[in-house]
């Protein structure tokens, strides 16, 4: 570490974090923060990062474009688990390092997993919305407790899942490229395709990262599958649904709901979407817990210091 190299930072969060921002600070004399509230993008996130060594990012899109015109940055460290944002070829043609920690705020993010499968199964976004209009009547709502539940990714989040879900006592069913079969074996989890988990599962939920290979995997086909009385949940990543086809299956009632904290466009657009009482958003809160914030915030800070190209 040299205490004078120069820092940006680009994440909005990490810039508010007085905790972040001094600890930062404490090991790097010349930090530059971003205070517009605003994401930075395209010629003003050059702008911004220019004449800086470092660099501490989170959802702003590091293409080669942005990598061309910033010969002086050595390192980036990243803000958060998800690595989509940044163009990995493009990091390796420039000679550019990259710290990241995957896992970080792996509690956070299945808490709110947890928080939505029960909300959805329970109608409390529904319920909610009947009292504030000035309608009161007992909705009535099922047990998380004994459903099945099917989770397509078993990395770090995908297993966090699982262990929260013990106390519930449901079977678990879970698809992933990787095989995982002491972890199955411990938690009595079935692996399964695709179809399969689509088919039994009461609650489906996403834990896999955006990429070339997951980019629209859940198409208008694959939800045909789901069960009416099913549950979709997506706190991955946006991307991985056709979000068209799953307005349509939730207007029909072919799947009973749906609850996204991530979305192809954000903030989203599709008001009519956004709208059913049998969907919930929030606005990419996953990892939005102080403690996540402050364990994403010190992995990016250790990760200016690595030696890694991507």
């Amino acid at each position: 570490m040299n205490k004078t190299d120069k820092v940006a930072v680009c994440s909005r969060s990490f810039s508010k974090n007085p905790v972040l921002r001094a600890e930062l600070q404490a090991r790097y004399e010349q930090v530059t923060f971003n205070e517009t509230g605003r994401q930075l993008e395209g010629d003003e996130l050059i702008a911004f990062l220019q004449g800086h060594d470092k660099a501490i990012t989170a959802l702003e899109r590091i293409n080669d474009h942005v990598l061309a015109a910033l010969p002086e940055l050595k390192v980036i460290g990243k803000y958060g688990v998800g690595l989509d944002m940044i163009d990995l070829d493009a990091m390796r043609r420039h000679g550019k390092r990259l710290g990241w920690t995957s896992g970080v705020n792996k509690r956070s993010a299945s808490e709110l997993t947890l928080a939505f499968a029960i909300a959805m199964l329970r109608h409390v976004p529904a319920a909610n919305r009947e009292v504030l209009e000035g309608t009161w009547r007992q909705l009535m709502g099922g047990l998380l407790s004994g459903r099945t539940v099917g989770i397509i990714g078993c990395g770090n989040i995908g297993k966090d899942l699982v262990r929260l879900l013990q106390p519930f006592g449901c079977p678990i069913l879970v698809n992933d490229i990787r095989d995982y079969p002491d972890f199955y074996a411990e938690y009595a989890i079935e692996a399964v395709s695709m179809e399969e988990l689509l088919a039994r599962a009461d609650v489906v939920t996403l834990h896999v990262p955006l990429d070339d290979s997951t980019r629209g995997m859940l198409t208008a086909e694959l939800l045909a599958l789901m069960k009416p009385t099913s549950i979709l949940i997506n706190a991955a990543r946006g991307g991985l649904v056709d979000e068209a086809a799953l307005k349509r299956a939730l207007m029909e009632r072919r799947i009973a709901a749906a609850a996204f904290d991530v979305f192809a466009n954000e903030p989203p657009q599709d008001r009519e979407l956004l709208q059913l009482k049998n969907f919930l958003a929030t606005p990419h809160i996953g990892g939005s817990a102080e403690e996540a914030v402050l364990a994403m915030g010190r992995a990016a800070i250790g990760g200016l210091d690595t030696n890694q190209i991507p």
